[in-house]
């Protein structure tokens, strides 16, 4: 079961909604659920007491609208500050076993010009982190697909979607693995990653389905999620950086070729980077 939840919301409602459809999942049963506002630091007193007090109505709104799980413990945090910086400092003493915030879908370049708050926190937090983008349409959680190839992160990754979902009798756990153009050795059925991968998910009662696909992993992954109206994209993201450098800009990450960077913009259901430190 999970331990600790924290939603970030801005008022936009898409983390808040994506938290409801979670919370009917038998794992959210018992959890600690925070919720996060910040506001702002503003340039006079006057205007900070505007902020505190847009920000206060909006962290009402946000938390009163949650459908909490039972045995729900749920507590509601405004702070004040740069949004990215406090996010990440509270996700950094919670430790939370998923962080959920709402994510404007933009690349990497628009999204560092645009000093987007999803971005930043995507690079420098150490936790399980779900975006949910503004333009997507969030399902109901029966179908979720989890990417498989073998490495620690992907592992994490099925750990992780493995524990949202052990109790639920109304969920399907889809392994995609995506092999490159022209390997025709093995099938769906044959495949040795996705046959070891199911024996782990049946041994807990949760139903499986196989998915091979042939590409590009990046753009096979999305295609796949969409065609199979999936409800949740779950894809390990291996963490490079040394925990010496956290505070530093991870330029390899930000301009350099990035799956889940991909998947996270193109993705056309929310996704959840499992992410782990390979180091």
């Amino acid at each position: 079961m999970l331990q600790q939840i924290l939603v970030a919301v801005d008022g936009s409602g898409r983390s808040r909604e994506m938290a409801n459809m979670l919370m009917a999942l038998p794992s959210f049963e018992g959890t600690q659920v925070s919720v996060l506002h910040v506001i702002p630091l503003a340039a006079s007193s006057e205007g900070l007491t505007e902020y505190r007090l847009a920000g206060e109505r909006i962290l009402e709104k946000e938390a009163n609208s949650l459908r909490l799980a039972k045995g729900v413990t749920l507590t509601k945090m405004l702070k004040e500050g740069e949004p990215k910086d406090v996010v990440c400092q509270v996700a950094a003493e919670l430790k939370p076993d998923l962080l959920i915030m709402g994510s404007r879908g933009m690349g990497r370049l628009q999204a560092i010009l645009a000093n987007s708050v999803s971005q930043y926190v995507f690079q420098l937090a150490s936790s399980p982190m779900l975006l949910v983008k503004d333009d997507i349409y969030i399902k109901a959680i029966r179908r979720v697909m989890v990417s498989v190839d073998g490495s620690p992160a992907a592992d994490f990754a099925l750990a992780l979607t493995a524990k949202l979902l052990q109790g639920s009798k109304d969920t399907e756990i889809q392994l995609l693995r995506v092999v490159k153009q022209g390997d025709e050795t093995d099938t769906a059925e044959t495949d040795s990653i996705l046959n070891e991968a199911s024996a782990q998910l049946q041994r807990l009662g949760i139903a499986v389905k196989k998915v091979l696909r042939r590409g590009e992993i990046g753009r096979e992954i999305c295609q796949a999620a969409e065609e199979n109206n999936v409800g949740l994209l779950v894809v390990g993201s291996a963490d490079r950086r040394p925990s010496i450098a956290r505070g530093l800009p991870d330029l390899d990450r930000l301009l350099g070729s990035s799956l889940s960077d991909f998947v996270r913009v193109n993705a056309p259901c929310p996704v959840l980077l499992a992410r782990t430190d390979e180091g």
